[in-house]
């Protein structure tokens, strides 16, 4: 008797989760839309990092008295500042408009941080000195990175971690989170997109270039996540890839993103 209400409640379980992932069609391109927009902003913000990084590193006054960077939006232009070792001076400042891949300002004159940078920066020390908690099971593999973007969300934060390698012929999926702090860096909700890393080689062992690339995601999350779309446009260019799409076993769908095209659809197959 015990083991048929189990099996019982497991399947108003499985069912009530079926429901729950059932998307018209609307509904569904709205959730698609609302998650390539915030892909595209969390692009916006690892684009403007990695110009950046490789723009300080070629500055032979600057690149050996920086301890840390800050990234962040102001209106319509995305910034990347550079901190001394004392993280209370800005030593250099790049800014950023449509993703492009120059800076249309940069400066280099040491200044005091803003209100808004100090802030940024007492978040990022507070939710990294949390990280470490094991319930979260953040973990970086050998071999990749992980970077943190911070976006003001209402009156909290919205910390993701998404991973970054210097591996050619690798796109880094996988091993993604998204972090929900409040105005004190306070972690007050969190989620992980993926079981684990997922690398995608760009080459077959002969040196053929591959054209496609496919995931699956948890069951957790039934859609393609903003962090897969950042992740793509930031190494597909680097290979002959224009296009990935995810397995949704909680939808029973593949969903594929074009970056050029900018565009997601749901498809059949990969």
């Amino acid at each position: 008797m015990k083991q048929t209400v189990k099996l019982l409640l497991l399947f108003i379980s499985i069912i009530t989760f079926a429901q729950e992932n059932t998307y018209s069609d609307l509904e569904l391109q709205q959730k698609l839309d609302s998650i390539k927009a915030e892909g595209n902003l969390l692009f916006s913000y690892e684009n403007a990092s990695w110009i950046s990084g490789d723009l300080i590193s070629k500055n032979k006054k600057l690149k050996n008295n920086i301890s840390d960077y800050l990234t962040y939006k102001t209106s319509d232009t995305v910034k990347t500042i550079f901190l001394n070792e004392n993280r209370d001076l800005v030593l250099a400042e790049y800014s950023f408009k449509n993703n492009q891949k120059k800076p249309v300002k940069e400066i280099s004159n040491p200044r005091k941080l803003n209100e808004n940078e100090s802030n940024l920066k007492n978040i990022r020390s507070a939710v990294i000195s949390q990280l470490s908690n094991p319930q979260y099971e953040v973990g970086v593999p050998q071999g990749y990175s992980l970077n943190l973007i911070i976006i003001p969300f209402n009156e909290n934060y919205k910390i993701y971690l998404i991973p970054g390698t210097s591996q050619s012929g690798v796109i880094p999926f996988g091993n993604d989170y998204l972090f929900v702090a409040d105005k004190e860096g306070k972690i007050i909700s969190n989620q992980k997109f993926h079981s684990r890393l997922i690398p995608a080689f760009t080459m077959g062992e002969n040196g053929s270039f591959m054209t496609s690339s496919t995931h699956s995601h948890l069951r957790t999350s039934p859609l393609i996540s903003a962090t897969d779309i950042c992740t793509f446009k930031l190494y597909a260019p680097l290979t002959k890839l224009e296009e990935f799409s995810i397995y949704s076993p909680a939808l029973g769908t593949y969903m594929k993103y074009n970056y050029k095209k900018d565009m997601i659809e749901k498809t059949e197959k990969p």
